[in-house]
């Protein structure tokens, strides 16, 4: 019944480990230690905890937002955008799944939204990458061309995605009625229990436990 994708109405997708065959952010942070951008010693444990407790659903997640603005707040704009295009080049690009490609294509006659934990400065130009204009990530406060420390909004992590999804399908004059979304991680429960199709996408452990106990169609795009 999978396969009716020309007439649905609204096609999500998360974005880390479900388009890609990685997790941006933490992969983002192994780039700036690598580019010698953050204490390799100090940044490095501190985004393993991280990665680690979003895996365990027990993200802290003020502490890890203030984590991921840090570098953006002490280094200068130009270099910033300079160190994130190579990153896209050199990282991301090389693990977009050729399966996620037909996926997206499979829904091209629908709204198609990718809502994902990571912030907007790193999802926004994969998500161009990947063709989809509408994203919904957490948005990181850009202001006198440079950025703040601040967020925007809700962060769209576990329940988070649920609120910050309402408020877009208001703007946009949209409903849940006839909706896929695809993701892999338990995290995403919320909003997977809310759409029609929910799908998951190559799940962790608690996400396919949870998948095969409510009947849930279980993909792999690797």
């Amino acid at each position: 019944m999978y396969n009716r994708a020309a007439n649905m109405a609204l096609t999500i997708f998360d974005l880390d480990n479900t388009l890609i065959a990685g997790d941006s952010d933490y992969l983002w942070g192994e780039f700036l230690v690598k580019k010698q951008i953050v204490d390799r010693v100090w940044h490095q444990e501190r985004n393993d905890r991280f990665y680690r407790d979003y895996e365990n659903g027990a993200l802290n997640i003020k502490e890890w937002l203030e984590f991921q603005l840090k570098p953006l707040v002490d280094n200068k704009t130009e270099e910033l955008f300079a160190l994130r295009n190579e990153f896209i080049t050199t990282t991301i690009k090389p693990l977009i799944l050729t399966k996620a490609l037909a996926e997206i294509k499979k829904h091209a006659d629908n709204t198609i939204l990718i809502i994902t934990a990571t912030n907007d400065f790193i999802t926004r130009p994969i998500a161009d990458l990947l063709g989809i204009k509408n994203l919904l990530a957490t948005e990181f406060e850009f202001k006198g061309g440079k950025y703040t420390g601040k967020i925007i909004g809700a962060p769209t992590y576990q329940d988070g995605k649920v609120a910050r999804l309402n408020l877009w399908l208001q703007d946009k004059n949209l409903d849940l009625g006839e909706s896929f979304f695809y993701s892999d991680s338990h995290n995403d429960i919320p909003l997977l229990s809310l759409v029609t199709y929910p799908i998951a996408v190559d799940p962790d452990p608690k996400l396919r436990n949870y998948a095969k106990q409510h009947d849930w169609q279980i993909i792999s795009l690797r």
